[in-house]
């Protein structure tokens, strides 16, 4: 009799290992498909927000232009003449079209860049924005490609849009 008794309770001990690692199983797999808080937006149509400056935050290149500003990817950098000082007065629909170049740390300049002119302002929405010369510093959605400067002389939400020399001017082409 006791071969009997020993059965049920061997089998009961099988069966609570298995829903025990079938329930470690779901947790992990229910863990591991948790997704971003991005993912949501991305399916409402709404633009990635600006990745942080990496590396060479600021450096010059060759444009249409002249030697410009642009970001560590080549993108072209901009000042907007509505922002008051090193505080942006561009938010909202505003970064859609013209996204600032934020940082998680101290910015760095390449070549042709002065180090004394890169700072950083905080933006409304807490993040930390790259200055040059005084000025937030935005790339353009419009502009598709490394040094082009679609974005030059535009009048866009309430101000003109201007790329930046070496010494952090605006370079106006007229």
């Amino acid at each position: 009799m006791s071969t009997g008794s020993r059965r049920p309770k061997r089998a009961a001990r099988t069966s609570i290992a298995v829903v025990a690692a079938a329930l470690v199983a779901l947790a992990v797999a229910v863990a591991g498909c948790g997704g971003s808080s991005y993912a949501g937006s991305a399916s409402a149509g709404t633009p990635p927000p600006p990745k942080p400056a990496s590396g060479p935050s600021v450096k010059l290149a060759s444009t249409s232009l002249g030697k410009v500003l642009v970001d560590s990817q080549g993108r072209t950098l901009y000042l907007f003449e509505a922002d008051k000082g090193a505080m942006s007065t561009c938010s909202g629909a505003c970064t859609s079209v013209w996204p600032p170049l934020t940082t998680t740390g101290k910015p760095a300049g390449g070549a042709g860049v002065q180090a004394s002119k890169l700072g950083t302002s905080k933006r409304s929405d807490g993040t930390t924005e790259i200055t040059y010369n005084g000025h937030p510093l935005y790339t353009f959605a419009g502009d598709s490609g490394a040094g082009q400067t679609t974005g030059q002389g535009l009048d866009d939400f309430g101000a003109e849009w201007y790329v930046l020399s070496a010494v952090g001017n605006k370079i106006d082409e007229d």
